[in-house]
């Protein structure tokens, strides 16, 4: 029904939207537009979990393990992510190999992970800033509280202050993941079969170029427009009263 509606609409304006009611097409469309999503949300959990430890080893005794922690910022703050992902696709894949069963160096990981990978390091880099500043707003006494009631430096962390710290940066860091999702569009350049890559697909063999960039834009208003809302409930869900917004 909704197919037809599509097909008479297309008549009627002229436009051709054949990649919205031919199958075969629209299948590739909706595998691109599924691949983004998982790509998406692979990066968003990998760059929290890289954030967190970040932030963590950012308070850590050891003067050599904050520096550490301090590169990894500056790194990858500071370099282009297509840089990043021709860097670790073109010239770590090679080099990390395993023979198959016919006894031929292969690349462990595929195009996709190593997207995953890249661009999680990329946006992590910036979510370990955006911890930070989150721990760093955790007023001291509380701290000091917690301390006083025989907690490790670890409990005082995972149960008090990285609690309240992300209240204080929920709002940063769903602008940077939301940045995250719009930057998986990079993973083109590796070919990895994404939503942008399925789409110049498309248009080339049905030179549609406008219908289908409307159709990108779409896609990604909503994907992003969901994402957004996904953060704004949780800032209204775990909203404390004289901490953070």
């Amino acid at each position: 029904m909704m197919i037809d509606l599509i097909r008479q609409f297309a008549q009627w304006t002229g436009l051709n939207l054949v990649h919205l009611t031919d199958d075969f097409d629209r299948a590739r469309l909706l595998g691109g537009m599924w691949t983004t999503i998982r790509l998406a949300s692979a990066c968003i959990v990998c760059s929290i979990v890289i954030g967190v430890v970040g932030a963590w080893l950012q308070t850590a005794s050891s003067r050599i393990v904050r520096l550490a922690a301090q590169g990894y910022i500056q790194l990858f703050r500071n370099t282009p992510p297509l840089v990043q992902l021709y860097f670790f696709y073109f010239g770590l894949s090679p080099l990390i190999r395993m023979p198959n069963e016919a006894g031929i160096l292969q690349p462990v990981f595929g195009n996709f992970t190593w997207a995953v990978i890249s661009l999680s390091f990329f946006a992590g880099a910036f979510n370990v800033e955006i911890f930070r500043a989150g721990i760093e707003a955790v007023p001291k006494v509380t701290q000091e509280a917690a301390e006083s009631l025989g907690h490790s430096r670890f409990q005082i962390f995972r149960l008090v202050t990285f609690p309240l710290a992300v209240r204080f940066c929920l709002p940063s860091l769903a602008s940077n993941l939301i940045n995250l999702v719009k930057t998986t569009t990079l993973a083109y350049a590796i070919a990895v079969p994404e939503t942008l890559f399925v789409a110049n697909q498309i248009w080339s063999d049905r030179l549609n170029v406008l219908e289908v960039m409307v159709t990108l834009f779409v896609f990604y208003m909503i994907l992003v427009g969901i994402v957004a809302w996904v953060f704004a409930v949780l800032e209204a869900e775990l909203r404390v009263p004289g901490f953070g917004r």
